[in-house]
């Protein structure tokens, strides 16, 4: 196929075609998706007030003012906080970093936090991925004599902003440029410094390229599920490819040298390992020991800090687990009643920092909408985490009762609310009625697939194309294949809960191909490897395997591997 100047003349093999007409790409969107180039990105100058916050970072920079940085305990919050420190100190500036405790302060800025920056006698404090929706803080900010620059990417949802000297926010409420809504709070922040930087070049100062900050847009937006257009996946790639090389110990303990050796680094390696790695500490305690991870410049005092996330994670799935039987447990039982159109479950002592997840776990297993309470420090209120299911907008599902909330913000993926708890049972029965007013379609998981392909259809040429792709994420998924005229040849238990596949085709003895399902014994709806080899030699049935496509590298050979999502007859 022909390509613009932006991206190499390719020719894409006939699935990878098929793949893009069933997303509706038209050719000149897969040019864009394909591209790299970074002087295609739009023009992030042109956010608003962008360029007053630049000016007012620039003259603090210039008056030796005190400046500090206050993120968010998640990976977009701390990515964006280790992004301007590198940055800062590429100037020759220390600043301070501040971040909240999960259990203490909660999200966003505190009247506490601007306190303790008076007492430390900041002059200006840069908030990022938080404060769109602090009123209260950036008054008492004000009111204080502290200068406070919001960045942030959330949705700006009071009735007013708040009263900040400067608020760059791609969704804030009189923000026009929509193409640069999908950048996640390390985005901003990336872009302010590039603005910064020009301010300095423009007075004859040098400073250095920016490009391996992209490093940490790379991280916090993968793992911030922040839609992947091609905005983002530009910055993403870039990131990508800079890890490869990393000058920063921090985010190199988290790549061994083969990984880091490969063609490319994959997304998921981000999304299902350096995500969870740095959102640990902040789930179950403080997040500083993953900031000042990813800041750290010893090799051995970087390698001790990944051992603590690395034993801390552990402590997390152990925790997660235990919830996640109890609420499973406790949705069984409904649906021993009648079949209930979303998850709401509660136990006082669950942890907080786990809810989030276990609500994902939940509609994957039960493949519809869930929300997870746990008792709130406040006596009497409980606060919950809500992931949606299919295409419903559970933001908007929720706003609908929000006289009921003592606090509540979110997205239409994902939210998080506080209550009384004695508004459980009206809250429970409202969610359950509006739902059966929606088409089931609309408000459940699917079984869905991208393409439907065959056994001879699977090959490295294919694969190598699908590498192309990446990154994969949130509004770029990777893409789910149904595989037909397939059989299954053999397969292992693996730890009880693993299923290894070896698989081969109906019209071709020669071919086999290896899979593998990771917890898939015992889930939900599923019938059992064993039951259906036995159907298959029988030949009772047909098999369909839907699965992800991918290389796996095993003591230094390389094959191709099915990740298997599930394997049914027909």
């Amino acid at each position: 196929m022909q390509q613009t100047q932006h991206t190499k003349s390719l020719e894409l093999p006939e699935i990878i075609i098929k793949l893009f007409k069933k997303r509706g790409y038209s050719q000149e969107m897969i040019e864009d998706f394909l591209s790299w180039d970074l002087h295609s990105l739009p023009d992030m100058s042109k956010l608003k007030d962008i360029d007053k916050a630049s000016k007012i970072i620039f003259d603090a920079i210039e008056e030796n003012k005190k400046i500090a940085i206050y993120g968010d305990y998640d990976v977009d919050g701390t990515t964006s906080c280790a992004l301007f420190y590198q940055f800062f100190k590429m100037l020759g500036i220390t600043v301070e970093i501040v971040q909240p405790s999960r259990f203490i302060e909660g999200y966003g800025l505190h009247l506490s936090s601007i306190d303790d920056a008076i007492e430390r006698e900041i002059d200006l404090m840069i908030t990022v991925d938080c404060g769109i929706t602090n009123n209260e803080a950036a008054t008492y900010a004000k009111e204080k004599g502290l200068d406070l620059i919001i960045t942030d990417h959330h949705k700006d949802a009071r009735d007013e902003m708040p009263d900040a000297i400067a608020i760059v926010n791609p969704n804030r409420r009189d923000e026009d440029h929509e193409e640069m809504r999908s950048l996640a709070g390390v985005g901003v922040a990336f872009a302010i410094c590039v603005e910064v930087r020009k301010l300095f070049m423009a007075q004859g100062k040098q400073v250095g390229s920016l490009y391996s900050l992209l490093e940490y847009v790379a991280i916090g937006t993968i793992c911030d599920l922040a839609k992947l257009t091609p905005m983002n996946l530009k910055l993403v790639r870039h990131g990508l490819k800079a890890i490869k090389n990393t000058k920063y110990e921090g985010i190199k303990t988290f790549f061994d040298p083969d990984e880091r050796s490969k063609d490319i680094i994959p997304s998921e390696k981000l999304s299902f390992n350096v995500g969870p790695l740095i959102n640990s500490k902040g789930r179950l305690d403080h997040p500083d020991v993953a900031l000042k991870l990813l800041i750290e410049e010893d090799n051995k005092r970087a390698r001790e800090l990944y051992h603590q996330l690395q034993n801390c994670n552990e402590e997390r799935k152990t925790i997660q687990k235990e919830v996640y039987d109890e609420a499973f447990s406790q949705v069984l039982e409904e649906f021993k009643v009648s079949e209930p159109n979303i998850c709401i479950v509660y136990a006082p002592h669950w942890h907080e920092g786990v809810i989030g997840i276990v609500a994902s776990k939940l509609v994957e297993t039960f493949k519809i909408p869930a929300i997870v309470f746990s008792d709130a420090e406040e006596d009497g209120v409980i606060k919950a985490s809500a992931r949606s299911a299919g295409d419903l907008n559970i933001f908007n599902l929720l706003n609908d009762n929000s006289d009921l909330f003592l606090k509540f913000g979110g997205h239409k993926a994902a939210a998080g609310l506080s209550m009384p708890k004695d508004n459980l049972e009206v809250f429970k029965n409202n969610m359950n009625q509006a739902l059966q007013a929606i088409p089931l379609i609309e408000r459940t998981v699917t079984d869905f697939y991208d393409l439907e392909i065959e056994p001879e259809d699977i090959n490295p040429t294919l694969l190598r194309t699908l590498d192309m792709l990446e990154p994969f994420g949130m509004g770029n998924q990777k893409p789910i294949f149904k595989i037909k005229n397939v059989k299954i040849k053999s397969f292992d238990i693996l730890k009880e809960v693993h299923v290894r596949w070896n698989f081969g085709s109906l019209k071709n003895d020669n071919i086999s191909l290896k899979g593998i399902s990771f917890n898939y014994i015992g889930k939900w709806g599923l019938m059992s490897p064993q039951e259906v080899f036995e159907k298959q030699m029988a030949n009772e049935v047909d098999l369909e395997v839907f699965c992800t496509l991918g290389f796996n590298y095993f003591r230094g050979n390389k094959y191709i591997q099915l990740m298997v999502n599930k394997v049914s007859i027909y």
